[in-house]
């Protein structure tokens, strides 16, 4: 049986920050999004860890219901830096941070800006300066935005492209989310080509478990993820194209939730 899963909003230096929560007791766990979805993407794992510990899913700012910061060309320290501080509000108390690619590098981020148990992370861009200059200059065009639709055409001919295989609630939570921040889609994407989280992710010192579908279009950089993290270890779901939280949410929230617990002991 899932649990309820609440929502909030906490004040931050950009504004409010809102996130989904759930459970009362066991271990904390904070969960961070892709660009350019909401905290929406982890409903179902909210629920379901919500059974054994107290979670907390962000929307990243300027994303789902999360004010924006004041303007773009923000960098993924400072992104880290709010979400730190609105776990901080919450109470939360030396968390398991988990992300999924901008998530990731955000998670890398906050904790060196907070205490934490550890970090698990789905997809980490370890991308080389040419693939970052490549993802910089063609991942995120301007929508196209008319009075026939265009932009809902775009959205789902996008995400079809990109995330093969979805489903039908996939896709439309993915355009859904995409199309409310239109205007500023591409702000976390462009911030996350900017950063390279090789040196904060060598510079860990907590227990890293990188948990990332098969097939995940970043699943290639795992092995220079091992290698740079201190205390790593892989956890692979097989036969996944990607979103390993939203294609199979319990087997995702089960790996995570049994770190959690290894951690806390």
């Amino acid at each position: 049986m899932s649990t309820a899963v609440r929502g909030g909003y906490v004040d931050c230096e950009w504004g409010q920050v809102h996130y989904r929560i759930a459970g009362n007791s066991g271990p904390w766990i904070g969960l961070l999004h892709e660009s350019p979805l909401s905290s929406k993407v982890y409903e179902h794992v909210v629920a379901i860890l919500g059974r054994d510990a107290r979670v907390v899913a962000f929307d990243t700012p300027g994303y789902g219901a999360s004010d924006p910061p004041p303007a773009d060309g923000y960098e993924i320290p400072d992104y880290a830096a709010v979400l730190a501080s609105a776990a901080d509000s919450i109470g939360m108390d030396r968390p398991v941070l988990a992300g999924v690619h901008t998530g990731a590098s955000i998670a890398i981020e906050m904790a060196h800006r907070m205490p934490v148990s550890g970090v698990s992370l789905s997809g980490v861009p370890l991308f080389s300066d040419q693939e970052r200059a490549d993802f910089l200059a063609n991942w995120n065009p301007e929508i196209p935005m008319d009075g026939k639709g265009a932009q809902f055409d775009w959205a789902v001919e996008r995400y079809r492209r990109i995330w093969p295989g979805l489903s039908d609630e996939m896709l439309h939570i993915a355009c859904v989310e995409l199309l409310r921040v239109a205007d500023r889609y591409a702000w976390g994407y462009q911030a996350a080509f900017r950063h390279n989280p090789a040196e904060p992710l060598a510079a860990l010192d907590v227990p890293v478990l990188l948990l990332d579908a098969e097939y995940d279009m970043l699943a290639a950089f795992d092995d220079t993820a091992m290698k740079l993290a201190k205390q790593a270890r892989l956890s692979i779901m097989n036969d996944l194209e990607g979103q390993p939280h939203l294609r199979a949410p319990e087997e995702f929230a089960g790996r995570l939730l049994s770190f959690a617990r290894e951690l806390s002991r």
